[in-house]
């Protein structure tokens, strides 16, 4: 078995995997968090009956994120965060035994390592990792190195780093002579244990010749991370994993609450064509 086909098994007890988001918030402090989204109680019991439905659709896999914390900071942000996120990790995990990543916007990726190590959460999707670039928060610069020694003084190596690479929502004019194979190609010798494609922005897909020629030049697993529709589920067979989020919420917009008969949608079409995958 060969480190893609180990990764992918090890967490996801699966060759290929549907991942389904979950979208938390407004943290403690955040410009929302007097909203009618707040409290702490009410998002866990919504992050619970969403990641109920994704187990009981035929997810594989569930991510916990702050999308609700805009606008985000940069690369960093408070123990109230924190703590929030690992409270309810936690209750999701308790509830439903899939495995559960975690991504704190925007690339507080120590942090995400903090919020899994607590929650008893697999993996971690982050920002940033090689290469720098510029988001919507700033300048982001690169954090292997620092991370994974973060990760190994914590203990936490069985938490896996999952990395976006030419993330959405960001400029890479910096690194325009650095393809996304390459950046990918520089986050796998930087061992990361998964890279992340993505289209422009949230909801917007990926270019599926882009995902096939990641695919293609690692060996590592390759995840589809924007614009997941059953439309276009086929067009990315080149991939280990496709994470979804708006194409699972009412009117495909990620602020609304799930549409269960999305997930079921999204999910029957997956499972009917992950055998034409890798």
């Amino acid at each position: 078995m060969d480190i893609r086909q180990q990764t992918m098994s090890s967490i996801f007890a699966a060759r290929r995997a549907l991942i389904g988001m979950l979208h938390v918030g407004p943290s403690p402090g955040s410009p929302g968090s007097h909203g009618p989204q707040a409290g702490i109680d009410g998002q866990i019991a919504r992050a619970v009956a969403e990641a109920e439905a994704y187990r009981a659709a035929g997810f594989h896999g569930l991510i916990l994120e702050n999308m609700f914390d805009r606008p985000y900071l940069r690369a960093r942000v408070g123990p109230e965060v924190v703590a929030a996120l690992a409270v309810i990790g936690r209750e999701v995990r308790r509830a439903v035994p899939l495995p559960l990543g975690v991504q704190v916007l925007a690339a507080a990726n120590r942090e995400a390592i903090g919020v899994a190590l607590a929650c008893g959460a697999s993996f971690v999707r982050v920002e940033g990792y090689v290469f720098a670039h510029v988001a919507d928060e700033g300048f982001v610069e690169a954090d292997a190195g620092a991370l994974l020694r973060y990760r190994a003084a914590v203990g936490a190596d069985h938490v896996r780093v999952f990395a976006d690479v030419k993330k959405k929502h960001s400029s890479h004019a910096l690194t325009a002579d650095v393809d996304v194979v390459e950046t990918a190609q520089a986050a796998e010798f930087a061992l990361a244990e998964g890279v992340i494609v993505t289209g422009t922005a949230t909801g917007r897909p990926a270019d599926p010749a882009e995902v096939a020629a990641v695919s293609g030049a690692v060996g590592i697993p390759v995840f589809v991370g924007s614009g997941i529709t059953p439309d276009n589920v086929a067009a990315f067979a080149t991939a280990d994993g496709l994470i979804v989020g708006s194409a699972v919420k009412q009117r495909g917009d990620w602020r609304m609450p799930l549409d269960p008969d999305a997930v079921r949608r999204i999910a029957e079409v997956f499972h009917a064509t992950a055998g034409a995958g890798r």
